[in-house]
């Protein structure tokens, strides 16, 4: 019998990722979290990264992670209406939605990205 050598978290975002981009055209927002950062980037079907934005950007932060997750959302929500995105698709890969993740998510909506 084959064993999938995949880790549990990689085999989630892999599940996560192939529900999200079957049959859909639009750039898909992508979370990282570590355990001090969290970064985003907005990505076409090619592969090409179109904005990005992350918390080793902010300059002097003073604040909790879910304040540093909420404006990394705002900077991610600027960049991508500058590069003319109007909705995305939001790709949590294995982290659930609450938290961080959906600090960033909810940040990047109130800028009017749509998804």
């Amino acid at each position: 019998m084959i064993q999938n050598t995949l880790t549990p978290q990689a085999r989630r975002q892999q599940r996560v990722r192939a529900k999200l981009l079957a049959g859909n055209t639009l750039p898909r927002l992508s979370v990282l979290r570590s355990s001090q950062h969290i970064s985003a980037q907005i990505i076409d079907r090619n592969g090409q990264v179109l904005a990005s934005a992350t918390s080793q950007s902010l300059k002097n932060f003073k604040g909790t992670k879910i304040a540093q997750a909420t404006e990394v959302g705002t900077l991610l929500g600027k960049k991508a209406a500058e590069a003319k995105i109007a909705a995305i698709v939001f790709d949590r890969g294995a982290y659930s939605f609450h938290g961080r993740v959906k600090a960033l998510a909810e940040a990047v909506r109130q800028s009017g990205i749509k998804f």
